[in-house]
């Protein structure tokens, strides 16, 4: 089981990676979010920014449906998020080295050639 605080430590300690000022958690890589906590919308309320919950690029929908039928404890979607490359992770159903691979793998998918070049070159 994570929490929030995980994904900070994970995401932070990518390459480049800045965190955007929020109520919850939001991570980028060259302006592109990878990370972030899922601002949750129930018709009729206000939007509730739920820490216990992620949103992951996960790059296309052929990943997000894989996701969504291999593990659907783990991953899940929400409406407004159709057509996204994007899944909803509970946050409370993995660990710590399973949030290092999907927060580490949804960064690779946004950072730029570059950046990918730098880290595999620095031998990480």
């Amino acid at each position: 089981m994570v929490d929030a605080e995980d994904v900070r430590r994970v995401a932070l300690a990518l390459p480049h990676v800045v965190e955007i000022a929020s109520d919850g958690f939001d991570f980028r890589v060259a302006d592109k979010g990878f990370v972030w906590s899922y601002p949750e919308r129930v018709p009729g309320r206000p939007r509730v920014i739920r820490l216990d919950i992620a949103v992951l690029f996960v790059g296309d929908e052929a990943e997000k449906q894989a996701l969504l039928l291999g593990e659907p404890d783990v991953f899940f979607t929400a409406p407004g998020y159709d057509g996204l490359p994007l899944v909803l992770l509970r946050l409370a159903e993995i660990d710590l080295e399973r949030l290092g691979e999907l927060v580490t793998d949804a960064w690779r998918m946004r950072a730029p050639e570059t950046l990918l070049s730098e880290r595999e070159g620095a031998g990480k």
